[in-house]
């Protein structure tokens, strides 16, 4: 077994890079609580006379916390909506049958089409279903991730055969075997798709763009946007909308930190 100490030359890379990684947020944060000129020369290191009057500025200035809220809906609706989707579709990827690996080989396919090329026949979508300019609109492209069907379809894999077949001995239809058996059991697939689709719906500013009409619709990649517009002189304020901003995802990724490096591995060890 390979000693731990073995190990020392890797961390001895990985923390400096770590460190220097850190840097532009603790500037951000620092600018924040500061309002100090960012291209002030010699730069501060520490933060002096820090206050939080630039959160203050940021939140009332506009209406974060409706945007804060928006965003919240529209990540919680594409989170639910990926666990159920793309596990049901892992889990039918489990079966074997004629007409899988085309089927896989198409899933492949289209993760290599970006969004932007499907843009508007997304949009004609939701046009046709009367979604425009609504929060379910906003998350409705949120709904399925290919890449997250194949982290399900590996986490299922890595399970023993004999729990659905046990459950289906006993007479348990399919749905509820992934329902109650198969989807306990892969919690670190689950945590996967939590933070994923936190992060891709959180952060996503171009659909939202397009299919939002009034500011009471708005998500937070909006609000900042439309705060830069109205404000450009205020750095530090926009910093903080910022900080602001990032503390929900870096939450939730510390949170699933363990199962989430799990999920992206799940499959490896099989066998």
């Amino acid at each position: 077994m390979r000693s731990r100490n073995a190990d020392w030359p890797v961390h001895l890379i990985l923390i400096p890079v770590s460190i220097l990684m850190l840097v532009p947020f603790y500037w951000v944060l620092k600018t924040s609580i500061t309002g100090e000129n960012i291209f002030a020369y010699p730069p501060s290191i520490l933060p002096s006379d820090p206050h939080l009057f630039n959160y203050v500025e940021a939140w009332y200035s506009i209406p974060f916390a409706t945007y804060f809220i928006n965003s919240i809906l529209v990540v919680f609706l594409a989170i639910v909506a990926n666990i159920l989707i793309d596990a049901a579709a892992g889990y039918a990827l489990t079966f074997h049958f004629r007409g899988k690996r085309l089927i896989m080989l198409i899933y492949l396919s289209c993760m290599m089409i970006p969004f932007q090329a499907t843009i508007i026949p997304a949009y004609l979508i939701t046009v046709n279903l009367g979604l425009v300019n609504t929060l379910l609109g906003i998350a409705l492209p949120h709904f399925s991730h290919i890449i997250l069907i194949f982290i399900f379809k590996a986490s299922f894999d890595a399970l023993p055969r004999s729990l659905p077949e046990a459950a289906r001995m006993d007479g348990v239809p399919e749905w509820r075997i992934l329902l109650q058996v198969m989807l306990p059991l892969a919690r670190p697939a689950i945590a996967t798709s939590v933070v994923l689709t936190f992060i891709w719906s959180w952060n996503d500013f171009l659909w939202p763009l397009i299919v939002v009409r009034d500011d009471d619709v708005s998500t937070l990649p909006l609000g900042l946007a439309r705060f830069l517009s109205y404000f450009e002189d205020t750095t530090a304020a926009l910093y903080a909308f910022v900080v602001m901003a990032l503390v929900p995802g870096i939450l939730v990724f510390f949170l699933a930190q363990r199962q989430f490096i799990e999920g992206l591995t799940a499959g490896a060890r099989k066998g």
